[in-house]
């Protein structure tokens, strides 16, 4: 079934995007940075366009206006608008919106501010907070592209499960964030909407594929938002950005009603979580989703409350270097061994973890993604003619499995994840303390390897990406040049285009990982971590 040409579709949404946003909200010419400038997350205090209230607003985390908003020293409709607005200044320097409902939002805020006034009491936890979902969320009467042409002007008949549970909860809609293609590429970038690009620099990714979001958060366009990571989809662009995230175990937070960039594909589950600036504000949003028992909204959901952990004084942590198939990147190497050392000087045992299963957990991610000979994706690009992008070759070329050789493909996936909780246990570990990716961040275009998150998910282990206060220093992350026998061809390449200069001040990410369905445990270890580290 054509729906017209990928072209055309791809024009006629980027039209109605652009006209969606009001005027008064648009960064004046004069004002606007130039494209050459690459960090931009200042540009709200030093531009002078937005106001001191505006930027006192913003500039503070869920959990600091979350009081103000249930007390009524804030209100919802001047919260949402000072976000509205700092929402369109990132996305008209980084390009990281898809959709957005700005009416719908202040009528919402306005709403819980006169229900305020009435009862005294807020609606719920969330009660007048602004909230971003990420571009496959529905809404109501929005479109959800995940990238696709084919996809433009068909919008949502229901909102998400999610959605709606976070409705419940006092939240405020307002914008969702770009994605790319399929929600299939580390990188954010798609026909549709073109690149999202990093507001720390803008000559490198913002990551993928929760990119969009990752972007408008480290811009404080967004207070708190909710992304979904399949392979590190969450983990990757909170790494890209320094921000923080957590990828729950499948069952834990609801995930019906979202469009798929792969629908029916379940040998590895997509989950969904959120990106914050602060660990207090994950655990908080993490506390009431489960709070609000998701297993009454979604079928798949576990009937587990959010659960309060004691840790031992003494954590054993196992610290996993390298995945065996690429090297982190010096900067990398450096914070990691920065954590390690904190860590052991603060009491805790360390521990290596060999990566010997490492490889063997990609393989079945990569053969688990294209198992349908990648029909899925090929049949929404040939609807409008749209091509394939040069990122998902894989899905061009496919075999199809038949179903036999999806079942022996699962069978092949229990054994791993038996095998991986058997080693787990005879270590007696806590944690697994390693990269979230080879790189700080890395130049538009050149993002290589997901196999630090992509595992995990194959496994999945509760997982916490989080900024370690490390930054690179082009001075010490020196290349590690020709003498240094790479891991695989792929390190081979990914070393070989490591730019310290491009990277320099970049925030640094490592990942912590929990046993499945840990998420608690994962929060209160990496408070411990963080701890350490300060």
């Amino acid at each position: 079934m054509s729906k017209g040409h990928w072209e055309d579709l791809a024009a006629k949404k980027r039209k109605e995007l652009e006209a969606s946003i009001p005027e008064e909200w648009r960064i004046p010419s004069h004002l606007l940075p130039p494209a050459d400038r690459e960090d931009v997350t200042s540009f709200p205090e030093e531009s002078g366009w937005f106001t001191p209230e505006e930027l006192a607003i913003t500039n503070q985390t869920a959990l600091q206006l979350l009081p103000k908003l249930a007390s009524g020293e804030l209100k919802s409709e001047t919260v949402t608008r000072a976000f509205c607005k700092r929402a369109v200044a990132a996305h008209q320097l980084t390009n990281c919106l898809s959709e957005t409902c700005f009416e719908r939002a202040i009528s919402t805020a306005k709403k819980l501010d006169e229900h305020l006034a009435q009862t005294g009491q807020p609606v719920g936890p969330l009660h007048g907070l602004p909230i971003s979902l990420k571009d496959n969320f529905n809404l109501k009467g929005l479109d959800a592209t995940v990238g696709f042409a084919s996809h433009v002007g068909d919008p949502a008949k229901y909102d998400a499960v999610l959605a709606d549970l976070l409705r419940e909860a006092g939240a405020v809609f307002y914008v969702k964030t770009n994605v790319p293609t399929a929600m299939m590429i580390a990188e954010t970038v798609n026909n549709v909407f073109g690149r999202t690009v990093n507001p720390l620099n803008r000559k490198l990714t913002s990551g993928g594929s929760s990119g969009g979001e990752s972007a408008l958060i480290a811009f404080k366009g967004s207070p708190l938002g909710v992304g979904t990571d399949i392979g590190g989809s969450l983990r990757i662009p909170a790494a890209c950005t320094g921000i923080f995230t957590l990828r729950p175990s499948f069952g834990r937070f609801p995930t019906l009603r979202c469009r798929s960039g792969m629908p029916g594909q379940e040998a590895v589950q997509s989950v969904n979580g959120p990106l914050t600036r602060t660990l207090a504000d994950l655990e908080f949003y993490s506390k009431t989703v489960v709070d609000a028992e998701p297993w009454q909204y979604d079928p798949r959901c576990l009937p587990i409350p959010w659960r309060s952990i004691s840790l031992p004084s003494r954590l054993r942590i196992a610290v996993m270097w390298d995945d065996g198939m690429a090297l982190p990147t010096p900067p990398v190497t450096r914070a990691l061994r920065h954590a390690v050392k904190k860590l052991e000087a603060a009491g805790h045992e360390v521990i290596e973890w060999s990566s010997k299963d490492q490889p063997d957990g990609q393989k079945l991610l990569d053969r688990m993604f294209v198992a349908d000979g990648g029909k899925a994706i090929r049949w929404e690009l040939e609807r409008t003619g749209e091509p394939l992008r040069p990122e998902m070759e894989m899905y061009g070329k496919a075999r199809e499995l038949s179903g036999f050789e999806y079942w022996q493909l699962h069978l092949e996936r229990q054994e791993y994840q038996k095998r991986y909780l058997d080693r787990w246990l005879q270590a007696g570990i806590d944690a697994i303390l390693c990269p979230t990716t080879p790189y700080s961040s890395v130049e538009n275009g050149k993002f290589r390897h997901v196999g630090y998150t992509g595992v995990f998910n194959v496994l999945d282990y509760a997982c916490i990406s989080f900024p370690t206060g490390v930054t690179v220093d082009k001075s010490v992350d020196v290349a590690l040049g020709d003498s240094y026998k790479p891991l695989s061809g792929l390190d081979k390449v990914i070393q070989a285009e490591y730019n310290p200069d491009s990277v320099h001040e970049m925030p640094i990410n490592l990942q912590l990982v929990a046993q499945r369905l840990e998420e608690e445990k994962c929060v209160k270890v990496c408070k411990v971590v963080l701890d350490a580290l300060s």
